[in-house]
């Protein structure tokens, strides 16, 4: 008797080749036949008809290490059909971490990537080391789990503060080598870095990782390529502005060290804000140039806009890049009163949204958000509500003022509660996506997964991209489409058993209705596990998400199931 059959849907198996009207026998959390099974016995039977039965997704790029620890489905992925997270990345961590140092810990991944200080110190702890981490995750996973071993996680290990104040030893180095050579026998998915200038901790200090020299990045993907397995994660300092040639030559030259694929960030201009443009002829060569020398680099691209809302009252991160800016959205309520009221304020405030930080020695580069892309949402003022969904540019030109002064005037207006959504989509960024997505080098998606609680954070990549690239602006096919969520990263992040539907894998299934298939709603809810306010996507037209054979997620409703393992590179 099977455990699960799923009756007459199409199954698109992930290879790329046309799908075919069929069902699919699961048994003992594997897929046992694909075929002509619906006569057969079965303790529970999905009828699939008019539905796609797909691989689960496999995402390359999240950091739910931290809240795998709490919540084991993660379910602002597994809701959009999410069955393999890769977590670690950037360089970050719970793991190895000392026992007496989970403070700096939750401080760091508050800073970077947005998480929320007291769902932080939700973390079970339970382990200090990279082996003891994966030990505890077994049995407690929603959603099958991978793991980076992160630099910055072992610097601090090693070095204590003098991580982000110096550069190596040549002894500690040796001990982070030994920290690799551990986790990766222990199944990482590999070693993952970041140099990226816009990475800071709460105290404004560097990330421990970008201390590191070039010499300590080698060694350690050298750790990797005696095991010649997983991949190797790794934002260069050039990330944010384009990666430049240096870092390129750098990338594949960890390519070839560790003898896996390199995965990277920032291909094209300001590509981790608005998407590669300016250099993206550049980026090709140099991704061509990777494959041709046998030392290929992949490059993550989010298909899907970054966009959040914010009020100048409660603040935004979004402007650590302009430090003038930054001061007014963190100061006390009466304070930015005060300053917005101060006409030698608002004159530093028009220059420095005009010259904003592109120095990495002295703070984040993150670009702030662009004035065509920035708009007002909403306003309890009557006389501005006309300007409601209208961009700053519009709106400066009509009252003919700065966009700073459009915005703050509005602010103002509203003793700072309007409602303003930024977003880094504008049209060349949309018309050259169709162009750069279809690289065989670029891995679609990628949600950021578990970090970036004040915005949608990219979670409902999946459906975003089979709703808005596949059935509407038709660059793919379906059967490419799903190919490019499943079986292209599974391969990648060498997850030899992940990402395609056949006799004898593990039964990790994603069925949804190809007609209705939509990101649904994305907005501020309380988190059903801890309570605080997160974006959480709920999507339309998922039937189901399944891991290694078991149901997880239903009719967009989470369940309680927890058949998720952890996997390791082959």
């Amino acid at each position: 008797m099977h455990d699960l059959l799923i009756n007459g849907g199409l199954v698109v198996d992930g290879t790329g080749v046309p799908g075919r009207i069929a069902d699919v026998a699961i048994a003992d959390g594997k897929v046992v036949g694909i075929g002509r099974h619906r006569g057969e016995r079965a303790q529970r039977r999905i009828d699939a008809d008019g539905l796609v039965v797909a691989p689960g997704i496999v995402d390359a790029h999240t950091h739910y290490d931290p809240q795998v620890t709490w919540d084991g489905l993660c379910d602002t992925s597994s809701l959009h059909g999410v069955t393999t997270v890769a977590a670690g990345n950037c360089g970050f961590g719970v793991a190895p971490c000392h026992g007496d140092d989970h403070e700096y810990l939750g401080q760091l991944f508050a800073r970077v990537e947005g998480m929320d200080l007291a769902a932080l110190d939700q973390i079970a702890w339970g382990f200090e080391t990279f082996p003891e981490f994966l030990a505890t995750r077994e049995g407690r996973l929603g959603l099958n789990f991978g793991m980076y071993i992160g630099h910055s996680a072992i610097r601090r290990w090693v070095m204590g503060d003098a991580s982000f104040e110096r550069e190596a030893k040549e002894d500690e180095v040796a001990a982070m080598v030994q920290l690799v050579d551990e986790a990766m026998g222990a199944g990482a998915l590999g070693f993952s870095s970041s140099l990226a200038p816009t990475h800071l901790d709460l105290a404004d200090r560097p990330i421990p990782s970008r201390l590191a020299s070039t010499d300590e990045v080698r060694a350690l993907a050298d750790a990797v390529g005696r095991y010649g397995r997983g991949s190797i994660a790794f934002a260069p300092e050039s990330a944010v502005e384009g990666i430049s040639p240096d870092d390129r030559d750098l990338l594949i030259e960890l390519a070839r060290r560790g003898g896996v694929p390199a995965i990277t960030q920032g291909l094209g201009g300001r590509s981790k804000v608005d998407a590669p443009t300016k250099t993206w002829d550049e980026s090709r060569q140099f991704l061509d140039r990777s494959a041709e020398q046998g030392t290929p680099v992949y490059s993550l691209l989010m298909t899907r806009a970054l966009n959040g809302p914010f009020t100048v009252a409660e603040g935004t991160s979004r402007y650590e890049g302009v430090p003038a800016w930054h001061r007014l959205m963190t100061a006390p309520i009466e304070e930015k009163r005060r300053l917005l009221a101060d006409p030698d304020e608002r004159e530093r405030l028009r220059f420095a949204i005009d010259h904003p930080n592109l120095d990495p020695t002295k703070g984040t580069t993150l670009p702030p958000p662009f004035w065509e892309s920035l708009r007002l949402s909403d306003t309890s003022v009557a006389a501005d509500q006309h300007w409601l969904g209208r961009t700053m540019v519009d709106i400066a030109a009509e009252r003919r003022v700065h966009p700073a002064d459009a915005l703050l005037d509005i602010a103002v207006a509203d003793d700072l509660r309007a409602v303003f959504h930024w977003s880094n989509e504008t049209p060349a960024w949309r018309a050259l996506l169709k162009d750069v997505q279809r690289h065989p080098q670029m891995i679609v998606g990628v949600s950021d997964g578990g970090a970036h609680l004040d915005r949608d954070d990219g979670q409902e990549w999946s459906t975003h991209f089979l709703a808005t690239w596949w059935r509407t602006e038709r660059v793919w096919r379906l059967e490419e489409a799903i190919r490019l969520m499943t079986a292209i990263p599974a391969a990648i992040l060498g997850l030899s058993d992940r990402g395609i539907l056949a006799a004898g894998r593990p039964a990790d299934v994603f069925l949804f209705d190809p007609e209705r298939i939509d990101v649904g709603t994305c907005r501020l809810q309380e988190d059903p596990v801890l309570g605080v306010p997160r974006f959480r996507g709920v999507p339309v037209g998922i039937n189901a998400t399944i891991v290694n054979g078991t149901v997880v997620v239903e009719e967009g409703h989470r369940l309680e199931a927890r058949p998720g393992q952890v996997v390791r590179p082959s």
